[in-house]
């Protein structure tokens, strides 16, 4: 009876698909390429997001990795318009801090977030990742692409490309009248909510049972400047560093990423952070060192999200849901790093287990 129980929660859990798992979630919102930087931001500020879906005329675009995600005309089908790429937060602080600026100069800022999102798309690696996910792609499959470090898809509410065409789920060329936001945390938050027995006994081991534990973790001090640390985050494709206690390193150190193994973690510093700052205040703040950056933008209230080794993945994914981060520094009963947990980790391992 337990077996038949379990295998009937297996099917339940599997049989879920990428239309019920964005079933709630809100219609997409995006920008137009002719969007200021200025514009945009104010639109992730406003809708708590870090990222945009680009969308240009049908037709003088390529899309962003060759794609062709197209929103067309329910009645005639007829195309309206290209999604052309995403704009995330680490693409605006990267284009801020990069180049010759005068930080004290508020024109500099002035230019630079009157730039067009066109001109930045891209510049990132992960502005030109856009994908998006048949409606009828199972948990099981979304959980493979968002496994391979894909954080977010587009999901359309009425697919017209026939499903045959689709290699597990993944597609580069799609029109629909709509589509919805699939994110990696959108996933973990279904995780958490539902609840069958085989995904409890998974959820109940620990991070390092499953091997979720990144030991490779990569970190800036407490002296490291906001614009430095951009830089480096963005040569590294990352959008968020632990920042620690180094006192010992070389002066060089502090321009760059170090080793954050068996240091003391201080802080976080977030690309995401800007969803909390006005402009007025990034003008203010980017000379800054990123740990009074991280200070002034959270207020002092922001604690570090960490764990231990033996944290169960439950805790780990509770942690990441309810503080909205997208990863958790691992660190030992002294409180020095032993590496990280991101999302992408969490849902490799869950899958890994799972399957």
């Amino acid at each position: 009876m337990q077996q038949e129980k379990s295998n009937e929660d297996h099917s339940r859990l599997f049989n879920i698909t990428a239309k019920d798992l964005t079933a709630g979630n809100r219609r997409l919102v995006e920008v137009p390429y002719t969007a200021t930087l200025s514009h945009a931001m104010n639109i992730l500020v406003a809708n708590s997001i870090s990222s945009l879906p680009v969308a240009a005329p049908p037709g003088h675009w390529i899309g962003a990795g060759g794609s062709m995600i197209m929103e067309s005309d329910r009645q005639t089908g007829a195309v309206r318009k290209h999604y052309i790429g995403i704009l995330t937060m680490l693409d605006i602080l990267a284009h801020i801090a990069g180049g010759e600026h005068n930080l004290s100069d508020p024109t500099d800022l002035d230019r630079k977030m009157g730039s067009q999102v066109s001109s930045i798309i891209g510049h990132c690696l992960e502005g030109l990742s856009l994908w998006t996910l048949n409606p009828s792609t199972t948990l099981l499959e979304c959980m493979e692409v968002f496994s391979k470090g894909i954080h977010r898809a587009l999901v359309p509410v009425e697919s017209s490309i026939e499903s045959s065409n689709t290699i597990s789920g993944v597609e580069l060329v799609e029109s629909s009248s709509a589509y919805r936001m699939l994110t990696q945390m959108d996933l973990l938050r279904f995780l958490r909510d539902h609840h069958s027995d085989d995904l409890k006994d998974v959820l109940s081991r620990s991070i390092s049972d499953l091997r979720a534990v990144n030991e490779s973790v990569y970190a800036v001090t407490a002296s490291t400047s906001v614009s430095n640390a951009i830089k480096s985050m963005k040569a590294a494709l990352l959008n968020a560093v632990p920042i620690v206690h180094a006192p010992e390193v070389a002066e060089e150190d502090h321009l760059q990423l170090i080793n954050g193994r068996h240091r003391k973690v201080i802080g976080t510093f977030s690309a995401t952070d800007l969803k909390a700052c006005r402009l007025l205040e990034l003008q203010a703040w980017l000379p800054l060192s990123a740990l009074e950056f991280t200070e002034k933008v959270s207020g002092n209230e922001r604690e570090t999200v960490s764990c231990t080794e033996e944290a169960s993945m439950e805790e780990a994914i509770e942690k990441v849901v309810t503080r909205r981060v997208h990863r958790v520094w691992v660190v030992n009963h002294q409180g020095l790093l032993k590496g990280v947990v991101s999302l992408t980790d969490i849902i490799r391992s869950i899958r890994a287990a799972l399957l």
